[in-house]
Protein backbone atom coordinates (compact mmCIF):
# COMPACT_ATOMS: atom_id res chain seq x y z
CA UNK A 1 0.00 0.00 0.00
CA UNK A 2 1.41 3.54 -0.65
CA UNK A 3 1.77 5.70 1.83
CA UNK A 4 -0.32 9.31 2.40
CA UNK A 5 2.83 11.76 1.00
CA UNK A 6 3.37 8.91 -2.08
CA UNK A 7 -0.12 9.39 -3.13
CA UNK A 8 -0.06 13.13 -2.75
CA UNK A 9 2.41 13.30 -5.58
CA UNK A 10 2.15 14.22 -8.52
CA UNK A 11 1.64 11.26 -10.94
CA UNK A 12 3.62 11.23 -14.53
CA UNK A 13 3.59 8.86 -17.21
CA UNK A 14 6.83 9.21 -19.34
CA UNK A 15 6.01 7.55 -23.31
CA UNK A 16 9.45 7.13 -25.26
CA UNK A 17 11.94 7.08 -22.55
CA UNK A 18 15.30 7.77 -23.92
CA UNK A 19 17.90 9.99 -23.63
CA UNK A 20 15.95 13.25 -22.53
CA UNK A 21 13.39 11.24 -20.78
CA UNK A 22 15.82 9.90 -18.00
CA UNK A 23 16.73 13.48 -17.82
CA UNK A 24 13.45 14.30 -16.60
CA UNK A 25 13.45 11.29 -14.31
CA UNK A 26 16.56 12.60 -13.04
CA UNK A 27 15.00 16.11 -12.65
CA UNK A 28 11.65 14.57 -10.68
CA UNK A 29 12.46 11.42 -8.34
CA UNK A 30 11.62 11.55 -5.17
CA UNK A 31 9.32 14.55 -6.02
CA UNK A 32 6.59 12.74 -8.43
CA UNK A 33 5.20 8.76 -8.65
CA UNK A 34 7.00 8.21 -11.84
CA UNK A 35 6.08 5.26 -14.22
CA UNK A 36 8.26 4.90 -18.05
CA UNK A 37 6.54 2.79 -20.89
CA UNK A 38 9.06 0.83 -23.00
CA UNK A 39 8.77 -1.51 -25.04
CA UNK A 40 12.18 -3.19 -24.40
CA UNK A 41 11.95 -5.53 -21.46
CA UNK A 42 16.00 -5.23 -21.21
CA UNK A 43 15.37 -1.48 -20.48
CA UNK A 44 13.52 -2.26 -17.02
CA UNK A 45 16.26 -2.17 -14.44
CA UNK A 46 17.37 0.87 -16.01
CA UNK A 47 14.36 2.51 -15.39
CA UNK A 48 13.76 1.30 -11.82
CA UNK A 49 17.39 2.51 -11.13
CA UNK A 50 16.08 6.10 -12.95
CA UNK A 51 13.47 6.06 -10.20
CA UNK A 52 10.51 5.13 -12.67
CA UNK A 53 7.81 2.25 -12.53
CA UNK A 54 8.97 0.44 -15.85
CA UNK A 55 5.92 -0.45 -17.91
CA UNK A 56 5.82 -2.58 -20.74
CA UNK A 57 4.02 -1.88 -23.79
CA UNK A 58 4.45 -1.38 -27.47
CA UNK A 59 2.93 1.38 -29.08
CA UNK A 60 2.91 -0.34 -32.58
CA UNK A 61 0.43 -2.92 -30.78
CA UNK A 62 -2.50 -0.84 -28.98
CA UNK A 63 -3.54 -4.48 -27.38
CA UNK A 64 -0.48 -4.19 -25.25
CA UNK A 65 -0.90 -0.42 -23.74
CA UNK A 66 -3.82 -2.24 -21.27
CA UNK A 67 -4.74 -0.08 -18.75
CA UNK A 68 -1.95 2.70 -18.89
CA UNK A 69 -4.88 5.52 -19.19
CA UNK A 70 -5.75 5.07 -15.21
CA UNK A 71 -2.39 5.25 -13.85
CA UNK A 72 -1.46 9.34 -13.87
CA UNK A 73 -3.17 12.19 -14.58
CA UNK A 74 0.13 13.91 -16.64
CA UNK A 75 1.73 12.60 -19.43
CA UNK A 76 4.89 12.82 -21.11
CA UNK A 77 4.70 11.64 -25.00
CA UNK A 78 8.33 12.00 -26.59
CA UNK A 79 7.89 8.07 -28.29
CA UNK A 80 8.86 9.23 -32.51
CA UNK A 81 6.46 8.55 -35.22
CA UNK A 82 6.73 5.56 -36.98
CA UNK A 83 9.14 5.73 -39.93
CA UNK A 84 7.01 5.92 -42.65
CA UNK A 85 3.87 7.23 -43.70
CA UNK A 86 2.33 10.30 -43.47
CA UNK A 87 0.07 9.01 -40.33
CA UNK A 88 1.67 8.66 -36.49
CA UNK A 89 -0.25 5.57 -36.00
CA UNK A 90 1.77 5.16 -32.55
CA UNK A 91 -0.01 8.20 -30.98
CA UNK A 92 -2.91 7.31 -32.26
CA UNK A 93 -2.47 4.14 -30.38
CA UNK A 94 -1.93 5.90 -27.38
CA UNK A 95 -4.64 8.20 -27.45
CA UNK A 96 -7.20 5.62 -27.15
CA UNK A 97 -5.39 4.04 -24.65
CA UNK A 98 -4.91 7.46 -22.65
CA UNK A 99 -9.01 7.99 -23.66
CA UNK A 100 -9.86 4.53 -22.12
CA UNK A 101 -8.54 5.73 -18.66
CA UNK A 102 -10.26 9.01 -18.21
CA UNK A 103 -7.58 10.03 -16.00
CA UNK A 104 -5.10 12.52 -17.78
CA UNK A 105 -5.58 16.19 -17.16
CA UNK A 106 -2.58 17.07 -18.56
CA UNK A 107 -0.02 15.81 -21.70
CA UNK A 108 2.77 17.46 -23.12
CA UNK A 109 4.19 16.56 -26.32
CA UNK A 110 7.99 16.84 -27.97
CA UNK A 111 7.12 17.62 -31.33
CA UNK A 112 9.54 19.10 -34.02
CA UNK A 113 10.30 22.30 -35.38
CA UNK A 114 10.53 20.81 -38.39
CA UNK A 115 6.63 21.28 -38.97
CA UNK A 116 7.30 24.80 -40.07
CA UNK A 117 9.02 23.62 -43.07
CA UNK A 118 11.25 25.65 -45.50
CA UNK A 119 11.20 29.21 -44.06
CA UNK A 120 14.01 30.70 -45.98
CA UNK A 121 16.00 32.05 -42.79
CA UNK A 122 12.69 33.95 -41.58
CA UNK A 123 12.64 34.54 -37.88
CA UNK A 124 9.16 33.66 -36.58
CA UNK A 125 7.41 32.44 -33.44
CA UNK A 126 4.72 29.96 -32.72
CA UNK A 127 2.01 31.82 -34.50
CA UNK A 128 3.87 30.96 -38.21
CA UNK A 129 1.58 28.10 -39.30
CA UNK A 130 2.71 24.71 -40.44
CA UNK A 131 4.34 23.71 -43.73
CA UNK A 132 5.89 20.43 -43.15
CA UNK A 133 8.59 19.68 -45.98
CA UNK A 134 9.32 16.07 -45.27
CA UNK A 135 6.98 13.09 -44.40
CA UNK A 136 8.77 12.88 -41.46
CA UNK A 137 7.10 16.17 -40.60
CA UNK A 138 3.79 15.72 -42.06
CA UNK A 139 3.44 12.39 -39.52
CA UNK A 140 4.78 15.02 -36.73
CA UNK A 141 1.89 17.59 -37.83
CA UNK A 142 -0.41 14.77 -37.63
CA UNK A 143 0.33 13.69 -34.02
CA UNK A 144 -0.18 17.57 -33.17
CA UNK A 145 -4.28 17.38 -34.85
CA UNK A 146 -4.69 14.33 -32.85
CA UNK A 147 -3.53 15.54 -29.59
CA UNK A 148 -5.02 18.17 -29.94
CA UNK A 149 -8.46 16.87 -30.68
CA UNK A 150 -7.64 14.42 -27.77
CA UNK A 151 -7.85 17.69 -25.31
CA UNK A 152 -10.71 19.40 -27.19
CA UNK A 153 -12.83 15.97 -26.46
CA UNK A 154 -11.55 14.77 -23.23
CA UNK A 155 -10.49 18.87 -21.91
CA UNK A 156 -7.27 17.72 -21.19
CA UNK A 157 -4.51 20.29 -21.38
CA UNK A 158 -2.30 19.76 -24.40
CA UNK A 159 1.13 21.68 -24.54
CA UNK A 160 3.29 20.98 -27.82
CA UNK A 161 6.87 21.77 -27.72
CA UNK A 162 8.58 22.37 -31.27
CA UNK A 163 12.17 21.38 -30.84
CA UNK A 164 15.42 21.42 -33.28
CA UNK A 165 18.31 20.01 -33.11
CA UNK A 166 19.14 18.49 -29.59
CA UNK A 167 23.02 18.44 -28.90
CA UNK A 168 24.85 17.54 -25.23
CA UNK A 169 28.19 16.29 -24.60
CA UNK A 170 27.13 13.28 -22.90
CA UNK A 171 24.09 12.22 -24.88
CA UNK A 172 24.86 9.20 -27.78
CA UNK A 173 25.60 10.92 -30.93
CA UNK A 174 24.64 14.27 -29.59
CA UNK A 175 27.98 16.23 -29.42
CA UNK A 176 29.43 17.61 -33.56
CA UNK A 177 32.66 16.38 -32.67
CA UNK A 178 32.27 13.25 -33.84
CA UNK A 179 31.23 14.40 -37.34
CA UNK A 180 33.92 17.01 -37.17
CA UNK A 181 36.47 13.99 -36.80
CA UNK A 182 35.12 12.35 -39.67
CA UNK A 183 35.40 15.23 -42.12
CA UNK A 184 32.38 15.80 -43.20
CA UNK A 185 31.50 18.97 -45.20
CA UNK A 186 28.91 21.62 -44.53
CA UNK A 187 27.58 23.90 -47.01
CA UNK A 188 28.99 26.78 -48.71
CA UNK A 189 28.14 30.52 -47.46
CA UNK A 190 25.87 31.18 -50.26
CA UNK A 191 23.89 27.58 -50.18
CA UNK A 192 23.74 27.65 -46.13
CA UNK A 193 21.01 27.76 -44.08
CA UNK A 194 19.88 28.66 -40.65
CA UNK A 195 19.25 26.00 -37.99
CA UNK A 196 18.43 25.62 -33.88
CA UNK A 197 19.37 24.08 -31.13
CA UNK A 198 18.50 23.16 -27.64
CA UNK A 199 21.17 21.54 -25.46
CA UNK A 200 19.76 18.66 -23.96
CA UNK A 201 19.34 19.33 -20.20
CA UNK A 202 17.44 22.55 -21.37
CA UNK A 203 15.11 20.61 -22.98
CA UNK A 204 14.42 18.10 -20.16
CA UNK A 205 13.97 21.26 -17.38
CA UNK A 206 11.61 22.78 -20.65
CA UNK A 207 9.74 19.33 -20.30
CA UNK A 208 9.16 19.84 -16.39
CA UNK A 209 8.01 23.35 -17.08
CA UNK A 210 5.27 22.67 -19.52
CA UNK A 211 4.08 19.81 -17.37
CA UNK A 212 3.85 22.53 -14.30
CA UNK A 213 2.78 25.56 -16.45
CA UNK A 214 2.17 24.89 -19.99
CA UNK A 215 -1.00 26.46 -21.54
CA UNK A 216 -4.17 24.86 -22.71
CA UNK A 217 -3.48 24.30 -26.44
CA UNK A 218 -0.43 25.61 -26.57
CA UNK A 219 2.38 25.51 -29.32
CA UNK A 220 6.07 26.58 -27.10
CA UNK A 221 9.15 26.80 -29.49
CA UNK A 222 11.94 25.06 -27.11
CA UNK A 223 15.30 26.22 -28.24
CA UNK A 224 18.38 28.64 -27.54
CA UNK A 225 19.46 32.26 -28.07
CA UNK A 226 21.73 31.12 -31.04
CA UNK A 227 21.37 32.98 -34.31
CA UNK A 228 23.88 30.79 -36.78
CA UNK A 229 24.23 29.03 -39.51
CA UNK A 230 24.75 25.46 -39.89
CA UNK A 231 28.36 26.06 -41.27
CA UNK A 232 28.90 28.95 -38.72
CA UNK A 233 27.65 26.49 -36.08
CA UNK A 234 30.27 23.46 -36.89
CA UNK A 235 32.73 26.11 -37.43
CA UNK A 236 32.68 27.28 -33.98
CA UNK A 237 32.55 23.54 -32.77
CA UNK A 238 35.35 22.85 -34.38
CA UNK A 239 37.36 25.85 -32.72
CA UNK A 240 35.95 24.79 -29.45
CA UNK A 241 37.30 21.10 -29.72
CA UNK A 242 40.43 21.97 -31.34
CA UNK A 243 39.30 20.26 -34.99
CA UNK A 244 39.73 21.27 -38.28
CA UNK A 245 36.43 23.03 -39.38
CA UNK A 246 34.51 21.11 -41.76
CA UNK A 247 35.13 21.36 -45.75
CA UNK A 248 32.46 23.99 -47.42
CA UNK A 249 30.80 22.58 -51.04
CA UNK A 250 28.21 23.82 -53.04
CA UNK A 251 25.20 22.00 -52.77
CA UNK A 252 25.22 19.80 -55.16
CA UNK A 253 28.55 18.85 -54.80
CA UNK A 254 27.27 17.99 -51.02
CA UNK A 255 24.29 16.10 -52.23
CA UNK A 256 26.55 13.76 -53.58
CA UNK A 257 28.62 12.62 -50.44
CA UNK A 258 25.68 13.66 -48.07
CA UNK A 259 22.89 11.29 -47.41
CA UNK A 260 19.16 12.20 -48.27
CA UNK A 261 18.37 12.88 -44.74
CA UNK A 262 21.82 14.89 -44.02
CA UNK A 263 20.75 16.92 -47.05
CA UNK A 264 17.23 17.21 -46.04
CA UNK A 265 18.01 18.55 -43.02
CA UNK A 266 20.59 21.61 -44.91
CA UNK A 267 17.17 21.78 -47.32
CA UNK A 268 15.02 24.19 -44.46
CA UNK A 269 16.11 27.77 -43.35
CA UNK A 270 14.65 29.16 -40.22
CA UNK A 271 15.19 31.12 -36.89
CA UNK A 272 12.77 30.70 -34.34
CA UNK A 273 11.78 32.87 -31.09
CA UNK A 274 11.52 31.45 -27.76
CA UNK A 275 9.72 34.22 -26.09
CA UNK A 276 6.85 31.90 -25.11
CA UNK A 277 9.59 29.39 -23.51
CA UNK A 278 11.39 32.31 -21.22
CA UNK A 279 7.82 34.36 -20.61
CA UNK A 280 4.85 31.40 -20.14
CA UNK A 281 6.86 28.55 -19.23
CA UNK A 282 9.17 30.92 -17.21
CA UNK A 283 12.77 28.70 -17.63
CA UNK A 284 15.50 30.26 -17.59
CA UNK A 285 17.95 28.63 -20.12
CA UNK A 286 21.02 27.03 -18.70
CA UNK A 287 22.49 27.04 -21.96
CA UNK A 288 21.51 30.38 -23.85
CA UNK A 289 23.88 29.75 -26.75
CA UNK A 290 26.06 26.79 -28.11
CA UNK A 291 29.05 28.37 -27.34
CA UNK A 292 28.04 27.60 -23.86
CA UNK A 293 26.25 24.47 -24.02
CA UNK A 294 29.23 23.00 -26.21
CA UNK A 295 31.93 23.93 -23.38
CA UNK A 296 29.60 22.26 -21.11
Amino acid sequence: MSSPAMSRRPALLVVGCGDVGLRVLRLLRGRWRLLALTSSPGRMAELRQAGAVPLLGNLDDPDSLGAIGALADRVLHLAPPPPQGRHDTRTAHLLQALARGGRVRRLVYASTTGVYGDAGGAQFDETRPVAPGTSRAQRRVDAEARLRAFGRQTGAAITLLRIPGIYAGDRPGGHPRERLARGTPVLQLADDVYTNHIHADDLARACVAALWRGGCQRVVNVCDDTDLRMGDYFDLAADLCGLPRPPRLPRAEAAAVLSPMQMSFMGESRRLLNHRLKQELRLRLRYPTVAEGLLA
